[in-house]
């Protein structure tokens, strides 16, 4: 029995969904369950000639062995996760809990326009002011919506039950450490906590149960849309480097900075981080493009690791080397 949670170390967009996708193909867990703010954080992953955007389901819904769980602190359109669940045939084992927040449209309305959408940037997902209803208690939940009658259950329980018979389970976030709203650069940031104890409560686990916290953190450093971003350079030099990206949300283009490793070791103290998943190393080192083992990559991207473990203090345990889900370097039994 394992309990695992993924969270991202910088802005969101570090490549959380192809590491849970790996870790649920890799190590088979029971349940793969999501945290976070809601449907404004997008995760892609791509196996073999396809490649998936998604908004709502966990991103380990490509192991047809794991239940997909969205926890209870997770507001939810119903109309993008039914969608969802019917486009990547995740019917059947795919839920959310009776007590997730419903996005309406006067939340959708509320989210494009004025302060949130001008000032912040926001993705225009409804999912702040849900959270704000929330908060409020006025918003109503999965257990009160019609259209989510045959998909709501009581996640913690089934976690829970889960952990108690031996199986393994997978716990992911979205966004990123610093757009939390209580740790991050406000008030360019979500509007919730989404570090790795956040994400626990999002989904009913205690921090006891947790054995270990991944913390994914980019090559480079991007950041979507407004707010501070140290060290940010030109589009043209982004251009050049080859770290052009665009959001999967909202599809705007994501500023660039190099790594940044004052962020890298407040993001492994915010959240207790034990191990590191670096993706997009290939990116920065072309060189180490499909690489699946350590010995296989150049010098100077082990030199880029080894800095990388030292300015942490803790293990860089996979590292990413291409956008296929396959494409992961794992260290997690020895070097």
């Amino acid at each position: 029995m394992s309990v695992t949670v993924v969270v991202g170390g910088f802005y969101g967009d570090e490549g959380k969904g192809k590491i849970i996708s790996y870790l649920a193909a890799a190590d088979d867990p029971a349940i793969v369950a999501r945290g976070g703010a809601g449907p404004n954080a997008g995760h892609t992953i791509r196996r073999g000639d396809r490649t998936y955007k998604i908004r709502m389901l966990p991103s380990g819904f490509l192991n047809p062995r794991s239940q997909v769980l969205v926890g209870p602190g997770v507001v939810v359109n119903p109309a993008v996760l039914l969608r969802e669940m019917e486009d990547f045939g995740a019917g059947g084992r795919a839920f959310v809990d009776y007590n997730c927040g419903v996005i309406e449209q006067s939340h959708l309305d509320a989210d494009s326009g004025s302060h949130l959408g001008e000032k912040i940037g926001s993705t225009g997902s409804g999912t702040g002011p849900a959270n704000a209803a929330r908060a409020m208690r006025t918003l109503r939940l999965a257990r009160d919506v019609e259209s989510l009658a045959g998909v709501t259950v009581d996640v913690p329980g089934r976690i829970h039950q889960a952990i108690r018979s031996g199986g393994s389970v997978l716990i992911e976030g979205t966004q990123g450490t610093f757009l939390s709203l209580w740790h991050g650069t406000y008030p360019y940031v979500t509007s919730k906590d989404v570090t790795a104890s956040a994400i626990c409560a999002d989904v009913g686990v205690g921090p006891t149960v947790v054995d270990s916290v991944v913390l994914v953190l980019k090559s480079f450093v991007t950041r979507v849309g407004t707010g501070p971003l140290a060290g940010e350079l030109p589009d043209e030099e982004t251009a050049r480097r080859g770290w052009s990206e665009r959001g999967t949300v909202t599809g705007r283009p994501r500023r660039a900075a190099p790594m940044d490793y004052d962020l890298v070791r407040r993001a492994v103290m915010l959240n207790g981080a034990t191990q590191i998943a670096l993706t997009k190393l290939d990116v920065v080192f072309p060189e180490c493009s499909g690489a699946t083992s350590y010995g296989d990559l150049p010098g100077a991207a082990v030199s880029f690791v080894e800095e990388m473990e030292r300015n942490a203090g803790i293990p860089v345990s996979l590292i990413g080397t291409g956008p296929e889900e396959s494409a992961v370097i794992d260290r997690r039994g020895g070097p």
